[in-house]
């Protein structure tokens, strides 16, 4: 009797180098549990703190003299705030759809990038948060928001898309919190063990929250996931689709179209994977992580980046169809002010960005390309900026009426309070990368053993370390 192993994509392809089950645990605990750290981390660090002494300013200033110091005006009420508060929410949706979708569909190339993923979720959404909150412009009674009783009676109006917001934020935000926090448990216990200091094995034996390695954990920790896997995909759709909303139940021009939900569903994705390439590719490089963060994950991160892509430039090419077929005056002048009006260089600077540029990655040889890879992402994510600039502004500043045309110029506080959440991103980032696993150790260790199963040769090789080298073309 013969028998037949199928298996279409080894398992042994995602981890590289000959590791075994101590190696891998040495290696991923030691960027923690160390305190050398490469010259480069140092550097981002101390940049994005001068990010956040920017933010914290900023902020404070606005809160001294309102939204006066933003340069909206009338017509264009909102701008740098609504641009980048749906930027960053995009920007999260790459975690999610890595941690949560992925792990339902059992697809194993996620173990290497779903923690970073999931951090970088966190903190976008934590930037995101900030920028309809400030724009209320008085924060100090954003409660009101909330359906709690309170002794001014005011009570939320749900027809209200900012109400859709707050709940559909804050839902997120929890629940990806909670689905990272489980994921870490284990790999908190192993820290703790392997902690010298006494400060360091309290703070990781308090994270870990008791845990053993009991087969009763590890069955509660598989049930409560996976849970949190099934609550955290609807997720990505609705979030976004809701953020989408904001614009789609309005009368304007540009915004009053029932293709928004997909199309931001995509486009956040697309932004969210460039994101990760941004951030993933430094970091394998500066801390030797090649050998679990492999060219496979970049090639697999890229193909989704371009399918999402197409995605998005489809949904521009419907916007100028729909307006055109519609024969409604107000839509057609819409796409002709963008295309040669005032704020035309952005809108072909977004075309390039987003739709001509990402092309190249058809080729497998760009795909491998670390370089032109990271490149790539860098323009894509200025691209997705562009769009929801484009979108925000373009359809405000020329108003039904021509005596009510605008021009929006953003201050120099605009510019600060973005560039500055970019650096406390950039900075709760390689803090995590610091003082928490960036890669889970115990899911790499258990993809060791199914290749060890899988592939029965595969054992004798981990036993025998083996020099990785990576050709960049």
């Amino acid at each position: 009797m013969q028998q037949e192993i199928v298996q279409t994509e080894p398992a042994g392809r995602l981890i590289e180098g000959g590791h075994t089950y101590e190696s891998i645990t040495h290696k991923i605990g030691s960027v923690v549990l160390s305190y050398k750290h490469p010259r480069a981390w140092y550097i981002v660090t101390a940049i994005a703190a001068v990010g956040v002494f920017t933010l914290i300013t900023s902020i404070a200033w606005l809160l001294l003299r309102g939204v006066g110091i933003w340069g909206i005006n009338q017509p264009v009420g909102w701008g740098f705030a609504i641009i980048n508060f749906v930027w960053w929410i995009g920007i999260g949706h790459a975690g999610t759809l890595i941690s949560a979708i992925l792990l339902l569909l059992r697809q194993q190339w996620r173990t290497s990038i779903n923690r970073f993923a999931e951090a970088m979720t966190i903190f976008a959404v934590m930037c995101a948060g900030m920028f309809p909150l400030l724009h209320v412009g008085r924060p100090w009674v954003a409660y009101w928001l909330l359906p709690i009783p309170n002794w001014t009676g005011a009570w939320p109006q749900f027809r209200s898309p900012l109400i859709w917001d707050v709940f559909a934020v804050t839902t997120y935000f929890t629940v990806s919190l909670l689905f990272w926090f489980t994921g870490l448990i284990p790999d908190f216990a192993t820290l703790r063990d392997r902690a010298k200091k006494r400060i360091a094995q309290v703070i990781f034996g308090v994270l870990a929250m008791g845990w053993r390695n009991s087969a009763k954990h590890w069955h509660r920790y598989d049930a409560a996931y996976l849970l949190l896997a099934g609550l955290s995909t609807p997720l990505v759709v609705s979030v976004h689709s809701i953020v989408s909303l904001d614009f789609a139940v309005s009368l304007i021009p540009g915004w009053h179209t029932t293709i928004f939900p997909p199309y931001f569903v995509a486009g956040a994705i697309y932004s969210g994977f460039a994101m990760v390439l941004t951030l993933v590719i430094p970091i394998r490089a500066w801390y030797k992580m090649q050998d679990f963060l492999t060219m496979k994950h970049l090639d697999w991160m890229a193909k989704i980046m371009l399918a999402t892509g197409l995605i998005v430039f489809y949904g521009y090419i419907m916007e100028m169809f729909t307006a055109f077929y519609s024969a409604n005056q107000y839509e057609q002048y819409l796409v002709a002010n963008r295309f040669f009006g005032p704020y035309a260089p952005y809108f072909w600077a977004l075309l390039i960005c987003n739709g001509l540029i990402p092309q190249v990655l058809w080729s497998p040889k760009v795909r491998q390309n670390v370089v032109l890879l990271f490149i790539i992402a860098l323009i894509v994510n200025v691209g997705m900026w562009l769009e929801r600039f484009v979108i925000v502004v373009t359809s405000l500043h020329r108003d039904f009426l021509p005596s009510s045309w605008g021009m929006y110029y953003p201050t120099v506080w605009d510019w600060g309070l973005y560039l500055g959440t970019i650096g406390f991103f950039t900075f709760m980032m390689f803090l995590f990368v610091r003082f928490v696993p960036m890669i889970s150790i115990f899911e790499m260790r258990d993809l060791l053993h199914q290749t060890d199963r899988h592939h029965p040769a595969a054992a004798t090789a981990a036993a025998t370390p083996v020099a990785h080298t990576e050709v960049t073309p």
